[in-house]
């Protein structure tokens, strides 16, 4: 564990403590399972979305004339934007709530989705692809975020972790499938069109089944509406978001100091001690995994097609692989359950670059090009669940939405240019350059990941406190009673 989290990273108030253990009381009911089913139904199809440009990739490079680094640079255009999505959401999300920001972001991307589809040459995409990446980048950090909002210590990471179960596991393994089937419904030229058109509509839904989730009640309490978080908190414990008039409890009491106005967190601490020390190296950290698998993902279809295969040979073989994204991310938010985060991802990293190493020098044929890309892919969507599950529990409420905004933004960053360099190193090296180039950022993301601190057990709002809430030193709780 590094020294620095022994360093208070939120304020210490009895609320602190009466919050854990309310979500530990209340624990997972169906209101919760209702709220993580509303949320993945929007990341599911925002995954979807990400696919796209490699499903069309080859359709794009035959009707257009485009090259490889062409394709890259949708892929720059789309995350450069997520990226400035995520952190404009995150500030935003911090001032005026999650629950807003959910909602802008999905409409941003159906809209985005819906110019896709009507883009008559590449300068429209370019800009269509800006206005997706910034609704999909807002929206996946203020999903983590509102899960590890919602739910108890114990379950917060299982809960942030099923986010990308939907996103990248079950998203990235079904997008293949979900470009097939759009392509055999409408054939001809227009059949990439209809992709987009399609992913639109349901998307478009979601924002009024979303009217039903609530603000968090860590933000609440934040900003110090005590009563409507306690009626967010009645509202998981009566089991049903449905609930109108659920049997109120006061599980937080108001604190008497900090009714006169409310102390608002600023995003300029995300750069001061002791989180400066921890959002660096874990925003590198994503950046490397990201840039990795956007690459892979974005290039798999053209190098299947470089190989000799059709189509739709090369979109069922990048499904298989895809396989082992599902399970990556399922094994990663029951790991979140169990284990300590920095020991999952220093490990994951390690077999991911290992995985990488395989493809090139094992990879003599296609079965074993499919068994080492799924083991691959495993090992990715582990990274990459696990530190949507880590990056919550670095910030306090006051600045998380803009923390996790931050770091996943760095990952979007990743997917702006990465994919550029990996597309040039395919055209010069092939396979070889681009799982090179990901073996090679995985060794840099082992490193990085060692310098920040360790969360699991802790509080989400100071790792100086037990995530169950006992205060069992004299001195934390002295201090909390001269606070109350």
């Amino acid at each position: 564990m590094a020294g620095e989290n022994m360093i208070a990273t939120g304020k210490s108030s009895p609320q602190i403590i009466q919050m854990e253990h309310a979500l530990n009381d209340i624990g997972v009911t169906n209101a919760h399972k209702q709220i993580i089913v509303l949320i993945l139904i929007g990341c599911l199809f925002d995954s979807f979305e990400q696919n796209t440009i490699g499903l069309i990739a080859p359709i794009l490079r035959e009707q257009w004339g485009l090259s490889g680094a062409d394709i890259g640079l949708l892929n720059t255009v789309t995350f450069a934007s997520a990226a400035v999505g995520r952190l404009l959401s995150g500030i935003l999300g911090d001032r005026f709530g999650r629950r807003i920001m959910l909602s802008i972001n999905l409409l941003l991307f159906t809209i985005g989705s819906a110019a896709c589809a009507l883009a008559p040459d590449f300068g429209w995409l370019l800009v269509a692809r800006a206005i997706v990446g910034f609704g999909v980048g807002g929206e996946i950090s203020t999903a983590v975020t509102m899960l590890a909002e919602f739910c108890s210590p114990k379950f917060r990471g299982t809960a942030a972790g099923l986010v990308n179960v939907g996103a990248g596991g079950f998203g990235n393994f079904l997008a293949p499938a979900f470009g097939l089937l759009i392509f055999t419904l409408f054939p001809g030229d227009d059949n990439w069109r209809w992709l987009f058109a399609v992913l639109a509509l349901p998307a478009f839904l979601v924002v009024f089944f979303r009217r039903y989730v609530p603000e968090t009640p860590r933000f609440l309490a934040s900003q110090n509406r005590i009563d409507e978080a306690n009626h967010v908190l009645s509202v998981l414990a009566s089991g049903s978001l449905g609930t109108k008039k659920p049997v109120l409890k006061e599980y937080l009491t108001k604190d008497k100091e900090a009714s006169t106005g409310t102390t608002k967190g600023s995003w300029t601490e995300l750069f001061q001690m002791p989180y400066l020390g921890r959002t660096i190296p874990v925003a590198i950290a994503i950046l490397m995994s990201y840039g990795a698998q956007l690459s892979v993902l974005t290039l798999m279809p053209m190098i299947f097609v470089s190989m000799g295969y059709s189509l739709s040979g090369s979109l069922l073989y990048s499904m298989i692989i895809q396989s082992g994204s599902v399970l990556g991310a399922i094994a990663a938010s029951a790991f979140g359950y169990y284990f300590p985060r920095k020991k999952v991802l220093t490990a994951g990293a390690v077999c991911a670059c290992a995985a990488a190493l395989a493809i090139v020098y094992l990879g003599v044929n296609i079965y074993l090009v499919l068994f080492f890309g799924a083991l691959f892919q495993f090992f990715v969507l582990l990274l990459n669940t696990s530190i949507w599950i880590y990056a919550p529990e670095l910030y306090p409420t006051r600045i998380r939405g803009f923390g996790v905004a931050f770091i996943l933004a760095s990952g979007s960053a990743a997917g702006s240019f990465i994919p550029i360099i990996a597309g040039l190193l395919f055209d010069i090296y092939g396979m070889m350059g681009v799982f090179g180039l990901a073996a090679a950022m995985y060794s840099i993301f082992a490193v990085c990941i060692q310098m920040g601190p360790e969360t699991y057990g802790r509080s989400l709002e100071d790792l100086t406190l037990p995530a169950d809430g006992n205060v069992n030193d004299p001195t934390i709780a002295t201090t909390m009673t001269k606070q109350a």
